[in-house]
């Protein structure tokens, strides 16, 4: 029952990373842009934990907080950049 769950999930997952790669591609402002590659790195953190459930292993959930943080940094250093203009002050 939890190998049919993690199939819907996975398909739900990649099809919420499809309509993000629409939003970046078409985004009328670049405000949208940013939020969805936001969106697509949490998306790619969903994939990577369904992956580490699915193979029963531990290394895909340490690889997936490893993204996360480095996503949340890379996010907040590109809006940074469009405010300031300068990332480093």
């Amino acid at each position: 029952m939890i190998a049919i769950a993690l199939q819907v999930a996975a398909g739900a997952v990649a099809l919420s990373l499809l309509f993000n790669g629409y939003r970046l591609l078409k985004g009328p402002a670049l405000g949208d842009r940013i939020v969805a590659l936001d969106t697509m790195v949490i998306n790619v953190i969903a994939v990577i934990v369904l992956i580490g459930m699915m193979g029963d292993t531990a290394t895909y959930f340490e690889a997936a907080l490893l993204l996360a943080m480095v996503g949340f940094v890379s996010t907040i250093a590109y809006c940074k950049f469009l405010l300031r203009g300068d990332i480093i002050e």
